[in-house]
Order: C-alpha cells, then structure tokens, then sequence
C-alpha cells in the first residue's frame, strides 16, 4: 500500500501506525493463551485430576525433551519458531518430539506401576537415553 501514502514526510509515522497494530494483534491472539505452568500452578493437584498425571510425565522428561513439548505443545510455537529461538534444525526438534511422544506414551501407559522398574524399563532408556555406557 505504499503508493498510497500521500506524503514521504509521513511514512516514519504510517509505518509505526502499522507496527503497533501488529504488536496489538499479537498481544491480543496471546491475551486468550495461558502458559501450562502458569495454569498448573493455579490448578490445585489432587489424584483425581484428569491431567495430573500427563504433567507429571511432562515433568519426568529431560529437559532437552520437556523444553521442546512445552513449546510446541502447551505454548503452540511453531518448529519454525522453535527452530529460531533454540537454534535447532528443524529435523532435531522433530525427531526430539518424536522422541518424548513415545517417552510419555510409555510413562502413560503404565499409571498405576512405575515404568522405571517395570517391563518397560529397556524401551524407556532406549528412548531417553539413559542407561548408555559412555565410551
């Protein structure tokens, strides 16, 4: 739309007109998001809690694992944007997520039994990581 603009003497304030009604249609597509701590936090935890259990999963991940859910899954930034903020490809961060997916469908599959001491031991450390001898 720049062909319209009447006066160049005006576009340092038509540009900044621009720019702040950009920052408040963001500001007003995160005032509706809460962050998951944040919601957590102010949730009281008790047993009966139909979530209670996936956010001690979410706990459970290493922090490379639950930093990437987090984004992606309970902030909804994009890989893109994950990719920029982290300086991660993009691949990394899929197969990463990837990766927690069958963490916390191993944790969750198991609610009532520890996986650490289950059966399910090995593929959680295959998963993670956890139990390599390092060379």
């Amino acid at each position: 739309k720049l062909p319209t603009l009447k006066k160049e003497k005006y576009f340092r304030t038509w540009i900044t007109r621009i720019l702040i009604n950009e920052c408040k249609g963001i500001l007003r597509k995160r005032k509706n998001v809460i962050p998951y701590e944040e919601y957590m936090d102010n949730m009281k935890m008790t047993e009966e809690d139909r979530y209670s259990h996936l956010y001690m999963a979410i706990m459970e991940l290493p922090e490379d694992l639950r930093v990437l859910v987090t984004l992606y899954y309970l902030e909804g930034f994009s890989l893109k944007e994950i990719s920029e903020a982290l300086d991660i490809p993009e691949g990394t961060i899929k197969s990463r997520l990837s990766r927690a997916r069958e963490f916390l469908k191993v944790q969750l599959s198991e609610e009532e039994k520890r996986p650490e001491t289950g059966k399910n031991s090995k593929q959680l450390k295959r998963i993670t990581g956890k139990g390599k001898m390092s060379c």
